[in-house]
């Protein structure tokens, strides 16, 4: 059996060691996705300095060539992301547009080279919007390359206007615990056949 990875870019905007939401959402589909036997690191991106552009490298001082490098290694990627006034935060938008990057970069076969990875996402917040961050999400990440299972994507929203976060509650609900196995085990499956036989060049 192929040995997969997984990598998860974590779009919380707080800065390590702060609680995150997002982070703990990761770590969910992370503990999922180690049932599938795939390993995973996070990356929380506000942590890095990631300079604006659409370049897989924006010179002196941009760490996104080092995080680029763990996406490239990894066969899941997983993007963990709070909503903001019901739309994807700007670490996000900022993930996004360094990837543009991904459509002129080719592999050895040709092909784009975030071909034969597959792309899942998870959101978390207490306002609405996962279905709208989720389906940006997989617009852009499809544009460049990435598969996207069925039912890739796992969320919490809190009750409108309300104040929890997801890494508050005592235990998470059925529903969402439910929606994040699935993803992990569609994601893993996918990945397998990936890369097992790759798309072709």
């Amino acid at each position: 059996m192929s040995e997969l990875t997984a990598l998860a870019l974590v779009c919380t905007l707080k800065a390590s060691p702060a609680a995150s939401s997002s982070e703990k959402l990761a770590k969910d589909i992370l503990s999922e996705l180690a049932d599938h036997d795939v390993t995973g690191e996070i990356v929380r991106v506000v942590d890095f300095h990631v300079s604006p552009g659409v370049t897989v490298d924006e010179g002196a001082g941009d760490e996104w060539p080092g995080i680029r490098a763990k996406i490239l290694a990894a066969d899941i990627l997983i993007v963990s992301t709070p909503t903001w006034m019901g739309q994807l935060p700007s670490v996000g938008m900022q993930v996004l547009e360094r990837l543009d990057a991904e459509l002129s970069e080719k592999d050895d076969a040709g092909r784009l080279t975030m071909y034969n990875k597959v792309a899942i996402v998870g959101v978390v917040g207490n306002e609405d919007g996962a279905h709208h961050i989720a389906s940006q999400l997989f617009q852009g990440l499809g544009d460049v390359g990435f598969t996207i299972p069925a039912q890739g994507s796992t969320y919490w929203n809190d009750e409108a206007m309300g104040s929890r976060d997801y890494v508050d509650l005592p235990q998470v609900p059925e529903a969402v615990a439910s929606a994040t196995k699935a993803v992990a085990a569609n994601a893993a499956h996918l990945a397998k056949l990936l890369k097992d036989e790759p798309y072709p060049s």
